[in-house]
């Protein structure tokens, strides 16, 4: 078991810290504007240590947390110009988008052929994001567990399955993002969330 350890967002240690658990595999939790996120690297070995310490079903797929649009080459195979334009009109934000896979990405990430996407609207993780890469990133408790909204609720469910914990505080967000499926003609709600679907509709028809 590892032994968890608490940063704060302040810190100057704390990404230098997280970009070395990182690249050993090891998984950290970071705040975004909705949910404290359970994090990864994307390869094999990391994803399976998020679903053994979320005890998740592995048919369940992960979301990635991207720092900056360029970072979706690296794993969407096709981005249309509506979804394009839920990007300008909602990103950063609590808004993910299901869009066609890059070949090539783990199987563990995702079994289907779409992937979920999200640019979070909060300082310390995209400045993360930025540095890191592209993360997997899930809600940082146990399946079907309560989201926690400090540090000390996610300790108590994950400590000894984390390297780093980072502290922002309470999170004030609490609401998982909205999540909408774009590999169709039309968007597909697919979970409710912040963003009303009404308003994603309208932006993708003015497209």
């Amino acid at each position: 078991m590892i032994q968890t350890k608490i940063f704060s967002v302040d810190d100057p240690n704390t990404i230098p810290s997280a970009m070395t658990a990182l690249s050993a595999n090891e998984l950290i939790v970071f705040p975004t504007e909705t949910l404290y996120g359970l994090a990864s690297q994307i390869n094999e070995i990391s994803l399976q240590k998020i679903y053994t310490a979320k005890q998740r079903p592995e048919e369940k797929a992960i979301p990635v947390l991207l720092g900056n649009l360029e970072q979706l080459n690296e794993l969407v195979s096709e981005i249309k110009p509506e979804v394009l334009a839920l990007m300008n009109a909602f990103w950063p934000g609590p808004l993910t988008l299901v869009m066609p896979k890059k070949n090539g990405l783990p199987k563990s990430l995702t079994p289907y052929p779409g992937l979920a996407v999200r640019m979070p609207d909060h300082p310390f993780a995209l400045n993360l994001l930025q540095q890191t890469g592209p993360l997997a990133v899930t809600s940082a408790n146990i399946s079907g567990g309560q989201n926690p909204s400090t540090v000390e609720e996610v300790y108590a469910q994950l400590n000894e399955h984390v390297s780093l914990i980072i502290d922002a505080g309470v999170n004030p967000g609490g609401k998982a993002s909205t999540i909408v499926d774009c590999q169709g003609k039309l968007p597909v709600l697919l979970r409710e969330g912040p963003i009303p679907f009404e308003k994603i509709l309208e932006v993708w028809k003015r497209a």
